[in-house]
C-alpha cells in the first residue's frame, strides 16, 4: 500500500495524510468491529458500507488498525479484507500497540488505540459503536476500560450511542465527569444505552446540529484541553431493541456468566455473545443500525469542522 508517514512507527495512506494536510473531512473508524465484533462474513460487508457511506458524504475514511506489526491510518480494502477473515487477529488497545508492532502481529485497534493513532495522524472525528467503561463490580476487582484514561488525553470527537450495554452505565458517566470529559447528546438529553435509545440516565448538554459540535471542539481546542469529547448518538426508537427484553436477557447473560466463572477481560465478550444468541442475531442488526447511524453522524461533525 502507498502510505505516508506521520512518525517513524505510525503508517498513514497517502489519500489519508492528503486530506488532513488540505483541511478536508476526515473521519477514523475501527476495526475490532470487523475484527472481534461480527461474525463472517457480515464483518467485511459492514466495514466497506462505512467507508463507502463516508465517500458518498465527501468525507475521507480512515479505517485503523495493525497490519503485520505496523500501526496503518487508513488501511486499504484488501487490509481490511484480510484482516476480517483472519481469526487470529489480536485485539490490540493502546498497551498492546508496542507489543504488536515488535512481534509483527496483525490487530484489531479498539477505541483507545484508535483515538490515540487518529489523534496522532491529525484526524479530528472518530465514529465507533459502543464505547468501553467501568465493569459491573469494579469497586473491588477494578475492571475499567482503557477507553476512558485514554480518551481523557486524547483531543477528538468521539461519535458513539454510549457505553455498552453490559456496563455500569452509572458509573462509566461518573469516570468521564472525574476525567473531564466532556458528554454531549445529539438532539437528547437522555444517555443512549448502545442497544437502547435511553439508558436512564440524564446528561447535562445536548447539541442540534454538527456545527454546533464544531463549535465545542473549537472552544475545547482554543483552551487547549485534552480531552475528547464524547457526542452520545442514541438509535432511533423504532430501531432499538425491546428494552424490557434487553433487561431480561442482561440478567440471563449475567448469570450465565458468575455460573461459569467469566471474569476480567473475557467477561463483556461473553455477554455480548450471549445477548446475540439469545435473541437470534436481532442484537447483531440493533449494532450494525447503531454503527450506521454513528458513521453517518461522524461524517456530518467532519464536514461543520472544515467549514
Amino acid at each position: 500500500m502507498s502510505s505516508a508517514r506521520s512518525n517513524a512507527a505510525i503508517h498513514v495512506a497517502e489519500e489519508v495524510a492528503a486530506a488532513v494536510a488540505g483541511g478536508r473531512p476526515v473521519v477514523a473508524l475501527e476495526s475490532t468491529i470487523f475484527t472481534h465484533g461480527l461474525p463472517r462474513p457480515r464483518n467485511l460487508d459492514v466495514a466497506v458500507e462505512a467507508e463507502d457511506r463516508l465517500r458518498s458524504q465527501g468525507v475521507v475514511p480512515a479505517t485503523i488498525g495493525v497490519f503485520d506489526g505496523v500501526p496503518t491510518v487508513g488501511l486499504s480494502h484488501e487490509q481490511i479484507s484480510s484482516l476480517s477473515h483472519d481469526g487470529g487477529v489480536r485485539k490490540v488497545s493502546l498497551r498492546d500497540l508496542p507489543v504488536a508492532a515488535a512481534l509483527q502481529l496483525h490487530g484489531g485497534t479498539t477505541v483507545a488505540a484508535t483515538a490515540f493513532l487518529a489523534h496522532r495522524a491529525g484526524i479530528k472525528v472518530f465514529s465507533t459503536g459502543g464505547l468501553g467503561g467501568v465493569h459491573h463490580g469494579a469497586a473491588t476487582s477494578f475492571d475499567e476500560s482503557a477507553d476512558m484514561t485514554t480518551l481523557a488525553r486524547t483531543p477528538i470527537v468521539v461519535v458513539s450511542a454510549g457505553v455498552k450495554s453490559v456496563l455500569d452505565v452509572a458509573a462509566t458517566l461518573e469516570r468521564f465527569e472525574t476525567l473531564n470529559i466532556p458528554v454531549v447528546g445529539y438532539r437528547t438529553k437522555k444517555y443512549p444505552g448502545f442497544y437502547v435509545a435511553d439508558s436512564g440516565f440524564e446528561i447535562e448538554y445536548a447539541v442540534e446540529t454538527p456545527e454546533e459540535v464544531a463549535a465545542i471542539c473549537r472552544a475545547r481546542d482554543d483552551l487547549r484541553l485534552e480531552a475528547a469529547i464524547l457526542l452520545a448518538n442514541p438509535i432511533a426508537e423504532d430501531k432499538q431493541f425491546p428494552p424490557a427484553e434487553l433487561d431480561v436477557v442482561l440478567s440471563r447473560a449475567w448469570a450465565q456468566a458468575e455460573e461459569k466463572g467469566i471474569n476480567g477481560k473475557d467477561t463483556t465478550p461473553f455477554l455480548l455473545d450471549f445477548i446475540q444468541r439469545a435473541t437470534n442475531g436481532r442484537s447483531l442488526n440493533v449494532n450494525v443500525d447503531v454503527y450506521r447511524g454513528n458513521v453517518a453522524l461522524g461524517g456530518e461533525v467532519a464536514m461543520a469542522l472544515t467549514r
